[in-house]
């Protein structure tokens, strides 16, 4: 039953904030030497053919309507772009800065729910939302001063994974979340495959031959990331989002400590100012939609 445990639903949501930004880290280790495609396709293949048997073993029903199966590509499509923006955003970014500036994408879900959704928004949400649009501001501001455009790479991901998420709530209720995850993952690679006949010589588009390590990287890329994406779901089989979307904030220290770890990375003071007024925006929205949900109930 949903919610009954909840201290499982937190630890699984600690799980994903470990291997999420550590996914992500790998990819910064493989931006300059394995291309931007092939990043992706091992991504999603390993998704879906780790995904498929899982589904089978457990009995998944996997039947979509033609709305949901729709409506599964344009959230597939939108994975892609997220990501691809995420690893490219990665060879120029600090590990910590880019997944802190992506951090904005609940403001942007907030305001899409509101403008696009027509759902019901108070003052103090929007004034949430300027604080964590100024944090991310201050995270952005030194990025941009020394790589450009590059940094702005993280806002193109926060976009495209709230357009993901809203789209995600029209067939949540529709398709197990594991079916769809294993479907997204085989509709990825064809349509990833395609890019190959694009003529000209762009090296992100090509494919390599990767050495031994490189190779056991680029596996790794897709476990983390799947096992990243399983283990959020899970924890909002066994807690309710209310408890464990506070929990997803601790992304950016774990994206932190694994930068310092690996890379020696770490933000500077505009930096590590703009991630705090990030975080502190975005757990008091949270807080005031738990707060708000008591009150309705």
């Amino acid at each position: 039953m949903t919610g009954d445990r909840p201290v499982l639903g937190i630890v699984l949501m600690l799980g994903f904030c470990v291997l999420a930004p550590l996914g992500d880290s790998i990819a910064k280790l493989l931006g300059g030497t394995i291309p931007l495609l092939q990043l992706l396709l091992v991504r999603f293949a390993v998704q879906g053919l780790f995904l498929l048997p899982y589904a089978a073993v457990m009995r998944t029903p996997m039947r979509m309507s033609p709305r949901v199966l729709r409506l599964t590509l344009v959230r597939t499509v939108l994975h892609i772009i997220g990501i691809a923006a995420m690893f490219t955003s990665l060879r120029f970014l600090e590990l910590a800065d880019a997944i802190a500036i992506a951090f904005v994408m609940p403001f942007i879900m907030l305001l899409l729910g509101h403008f696009v959704l027509g759902e019901e928004v108070g003052a103090r949400r929007f004034q949430a939302c300027i604080v964590g649009f100024i944090g991310t501001l201050l995270v952005i501001q030194p990025s941009f001063a020394e790589v450009g455009w590059p940094a702005l790479l993280p806002l193109t991901v926060a976009v495209v994974f709230a357009l993901f998420m809203l789209v995600t709530r029209q067939v949540a209720k529709d398709v197990d979340p594991i079916a769809l995850q294993a479907v997204s993952g085989l509709v990825a690679t064809p349509l990833l495959l395609l890019f190959l006949a694009v003529p000209g010589d762009y090296a992100p588009l090509s494919l390599v031959w990767p050495s031994g390590a490189e190779a056991a990287l680029l596996l790794a890329i897709g476990v983390l990331g799947t096992l990243a994406h399983l283990l959020m779901t899970w924890s909002l089989r066994f807690a309710p989002s209310a408890t464990v979307a506070p929990m997803q904030y601790l992304e950016i220290p774990m994206a932190t400590l694994i930068g310092w770890l690996i890379f020696r990375d770490l933000p500077d003071g505009l930096a590590a100012i703009g991630i705090t007024l990030t975080v502190a925006a975005g757990l008091y929205i949270i807080l005031r939609e738990r707060r708000l949900s008591r009150v309705a109930v």
